[in-house]
């Protein structure tokens, strides 16, 4: 298992209708699947930022380290965040040690990319 080289696992563009039926579901890898398929494809980025935002709260913590990564790859790939509103809920997600690197990462990707004032 250690000598496992990373492979590159392709974001399926999916329909905002079919995103928000996988984001209703149980199945965790689909929900993460399905907000990488929103930062990529969904046209409205505001509309991905609050499903992000909605994960930060999930039950679990491997769909809420998803959505924190996601905002920050929002920022890297949109440009287009609400800070006065993503930038306080990344740092209350860090209050949780496990995602603490995934938000230091989101935040450094925000301040990298959006001119904050």
């Amino acid at each position: 298992m250690a000598d496992e080289k990373p492979r590159y696992v392709p974001v399926i563009e999916r329909t905002r209708e079919e995103i928000e039926e996988i984001l209703r579901g149980n199945d965790l890898e689909q929900v993460c699947e399905a907000l990488w398929s929103a930062v990529y494809y969904d046209p409205d980025w505001r509309w991905v930022q609050l499903q992000c935002l909605k994960h930060l709260d999930h039950s679990d913590c491997t769909v809420r380290g998803c959505a924190v990564m996601l905002l920050g790859a929002l920022a890297v790939f949109r440009k287009q965040l609400d800070v006065h509103v993503v930038i306080p809920a990344l740092h209350k997600a860090g209050e949780e040690p496990a995602l603490k690197p995934w938000v230091e990462d989101s935040l450094s990707d925000i301040r990298t990319n959006i001119k904050l004032q």
